[in-house]
């Protein structure tokens, strides 16, 4: 049985996910999610179903629109973790989401820990 690229993607996401929630000790998720042109990043609790703080490229005051590159994941990982400070959280649980964890990817995760959030 021949999956398709993107049920492969859906698999991991959901795998990588379920391991989180195990594991969850009321720490927040830190989501990412990757395309070709934007990069967003979510800040998560799953207890209450909320999204406690987030970041995207698609914002026009970060001035990202349109950019997707290391520049670009490296501005949203520390935006992200400014503003989960501000929201009152100092640690996370960082979900790749069903990406590699290389490239923008890390580079969003390096970010957010180099700004003070403990991932």
């Amino acid at each position: 049985m021949a999956y398709s690229k993107r049920k492969l993607f859906l698999k991991r996401r959901l795998r990588v996910r379920n391991k989180l929630r195990k594991v969850n000790a009321g720490r927040p998720r830190l989501s990412v999610h990757r395309s070709n042109k934007n990069i967003s990043v979510q800040l998560i609790d799953d207890v209450n179903g909320v999204t406690l703080a987030a970041a995207s490229t698609l914002e026009k005051d970060l001035g990202l629109v349109g950019k997707c590159n290391l520049e670009a994941a490296t501005k949203i990982g520390a935006t992200i973790a400014e503003r989960a400070k501000k929201a009152g959280v100092t640690e996370a649980y960082f979900d790749r989401g069903g990406f590699l964890f290389h490239g923008r990817v890390k580079a969003v995760a390096d970010a957010a820990r180099d700004a003070g959030l403990k991932i």
